[in-house]
């Protein structure tokens, strides 16, 4: 971790007390920031649908405010104007915040398959620190940000196992497992993403951190594709991450892709390109995500879910991870 040292507001004297809603985000708030400021990270979750009147996340970026609002409703998908008014108060009484500061995010069931799906236009990036590690996001134009706050302590978990090794990242997204791979000392990392808009970011990303192209390589590629093409190659890894979409129906695929249905071929690929005591790092945020362990063959398999769950996060079922080994 760098040694760099975060700025994080207080809270405001003389807020309301009597609002649970916000003595829960105050709680939340203070717990949290003993710990962000010690691990110089400045983005992280505050609220986590703590309460069930308030189907919400709050996630606090570097000072601005990205909410999520999960609906129920398919005919409306638009947080109502009321709660939209509550939580902007909230916000300013707690922290001062500006209206400007604070974006909302819809999740709707009917959404799952879009989540890198384009939404503004408005080029608003800006940098955060995880564990004193740059990234770049953006709050406005993407229905995700740039950055999964869940999988923080995964990255941070597979970041311990990469120093001096090879690192192979599937599905790669902004490229944040790898950069915190190759800030921990990987020897070699490269990411795979089918997105070139996401691919462009993460090189971005390794660029803000000051790390070598040379030896972090972001490829677009369809990633079934690409593991046939690694293993034709010859290639071998000593860390493989794959955090895949539960569905993806890119058009840039030639074929659906579905998390129950192929975890299986993804996975035997992956060990035919690890290494000797090598060790695959397999994800999931499906919730209905079956793991049948008695498909796999010559490997060892073991469920790592409560070392990777971060302490802003309230819901123990948020993602699955297991470790993978031959």
């Amino acid at each position: 971790m760098n040694e760099v040292e975060v700025v994080l507001p207080a809270i405001l004297d003389g807020e309301d007390k009597s609002s649970p809603l916000v003595n829960c985000i105050r709680k939340n708030y203070r717990h949290v920031r003993k710990w962000a400021k010690r691990t110089a990270t400045n983005c992280f979750r505050i609220y986590d649908r703590d309460m069930h009147h308030y189907p919400l996340a709050i996630d606090f970026y570097a000072g601005r405010f990205c909410i999520h609002y999960f609906s129920k409703q398919r005919a409306s998908d638009e947080p109502p104007a009321e709660l939209v008014e509550e939580i902007t108060k909230i916000l300013g009484q707690l922290f001062g915040a500006q209206s400007r500061a604070i974006y909302w995010r819809t999740r709707a069931k009917h959404k799952e398959t879009r989540q890198y799906e384009k939404v503004g236009e408005s080029k608003e990036f800006f940098t955060v620190l995880e564990y004193g590690v740059k990234f770049k996001v953006n709050l406005c134009d993407y229905l995700d940000t740039g950055l999964f706050f869940d999988h923080r302590e995964t990255r941070q978990l597979v970041a311990a196992t990469s120093k001096g090794k090879r690192l192979l990242n599937l599905f790669a997204y902004t490229c944040a497992f790898s950069v915190q791979a190759a800030m921990a000392g990987a020897r070699f990392t490269k990411s795979i993403d089918m997105s070139n808009t996401y691919t462009a970011w993460g090189r971005e990303n390794f660029v803000l951190n000051a790390l070598s192209s040379r030896h972090n390589l972001v490829v677009r590629a369809d990633c079934l594709k690409f593991l046939d093409e690694e293993i034709r190659a010859g290639e071998q890894y000593d860390v493989i991450v794959i955090d895949p979409p539960t569905i993806s129906r890119s058009k840039k695929m030639d074929q659906l892709f579905d998390i129950q249905k192929d975890y299986i071929f993804l996975i035997n690929k992956a060990l035919q390109l690890l290494s000797k005591d090598g060790v695959i790092f397999f994800s999931t945020n499906s919730r209905k995500f079956v793991f049948e362990e008695q498909l796999l063959q010559a490997c060892s398999i073991l469920e790592i879910t409560h070392r990777t769950l971060p302490l802003d996060f309230h819901d123990p079922h948020i993602h699955r991870c297991w470790k993978i080994t031959t």
